[in-house]
């Protein structure tokens, strides 16, 4: 396949860009700054804003799938709002070029931990990443709306962490999931393979799902 990956170098976006390369897809992805990204086979760099709806079309033209690991930066001092800027330019953009299916990655604050409630909305949850996991879910709210696109929007758990492939996980929807021990935790390099293996043989449509081991 060919598929247009937007947010390469960061922490998803590099475990992404190597999944999906190892397993013979097409990347074209998409940088404000090509030079940060080395040439290798099966690689193509598309300098692009992603949140300009029109450079993302002209970019993702004739992909099969976009990949959005989109995320403007943690230290981001308008973080709420570029993120939900750059999640509104890329779903517009995904439209205008023809492209049916786009799969984004989001994050755990809006999963379900108990009836009704959200971990973003829980008394523990820490201050510093809470206008990032806002943002998401607000993004994912928009999304739900969204019935031109086959989209799918995944929730990591509450641990995403370096670590190794083990190719193992598990797949859930709206809920939090815990192992035996009670941790919600999947290494970047299995969220990686969840999503390639959700683009592969498509799983999901226009819902949100996600993963743990």
């Amino acid at each position: 396949m060919k598929i247009a990956l937007i947010g390469a170098t960061g922490f998803v976006g590099s475990a992404l860009l190597k999944e999906l390369l190892a397993r013979g897809h097409s990347v074209r992805a998409l940088l404000r700054d090509p030079a940060k990204l080395a040439a290798q086979p099966g690689l193509e760099v598309h300098q692009a804003d992603a949140t300009q709806a029109e450079a993302v079309a002209a970019a993702v033209q004739g992909v099969d799938a976009v990949l959005s690991a989109y995320n403007p930066g943690w230290g981001h001092p308008a973080l709420f709002e570029e993120f939900l800027r750059g999640s509104a330019a890329i779903t517009v953009g995904v439209k205008q070029a023809g492209v049916a299916r786009l799969l984004v990655v989001g994050g755990a604050g809006s999963l379900y931990v108990a009836p009704g409630v959200q971990l973003v909305d829980t008394p523990q949850f820490p201050a510093e990443w809470k206008a990032g996991a806002l943002a998401a879910r607000e993004a994912l709210n928009r999304l739900r709306g969204e019935q031109e696109l086959d989209w799918a929007f995944v929730s990591p758990p509450i641990q995403l962490e370096p670590g190794e492939r083990s190719g193992q996980y598990r797949l859930g929807g709206e809920e939090l999931l815990s192992d035996a021990q009670g941790q919600s935790r999947i290494s970047v390099a299995d969220l990686a393979v969840a999503l390639v293996d959700e683009l592969e043989a498509p799983r999901h449509h226009r819902e949100r799902f996600t993963v743990a081991y």
